[in-house]
């Protein structure tokens, strides 16, 4: 039965090897690109149209750092089997196994907090613009 399990153990530090490529090449993105993307956009102007343009621009990279989350999260997923596993071997593992999964929750969070808030400040512009014409309408009629 030991040996069984040293086996398992062997095997799953193979397969962390082989994962691991995968998690270098989406934490690499997330530090030198994703993240720099985010603090880009985390003063949006006063203009609508500058605005609309910065969502246009979100949504493109939005569509880019969603499939390297989604990615990192598969890539997570089929390292699961090492929480059964409580050898002192695979602890060096399984802190950089939690040094990926934080890593990738911060950004995936990160990233639904900035859609999200683009979005409302698009529709909160959108709204306010509706108002200002509505204002101008009223006090065009009120004139003549």
């Amino acid at each position: 039965m030991l040996s069984n399990k040293r086996i398992q153990e062997l095997e799953l530090v193979m397969e962390f090897e082989k994962v691991e490529e995968c998690f270098k090449e989406v934490s690499s993105w997330i530090e030198n690109v994703g993240r720099k993307r985010l603090k880009e956009m985390i003063n949006l102007d006063d203009s609508l149209e500058i605005l609309l343009r910065t969502q246009k621009q979100f949504r493109e990279f939005d569509l880019v750092a969603s499939e390297y989350c989604r990615r990192g999260q598969e890539a997570l997923k089929k390292m699961d089997r090492w929480e059964d596993f409580s050898s002192v071997d695979v602890g060096s593992y399984r802190v950089k196994l939690q040094s990926y999964r934080d890593q990738l929750e911060e950004f995936c969070t990160q990233l639904d907090e900035n859609r999200h808030r683009v979005c409302e400040t698009v529709r909160l512009y959108e709204f306010f613009d509706k108002v200002r014409q509505g204002i101008c309408c009223l006090e065009k009629g009120v004139e003549s």
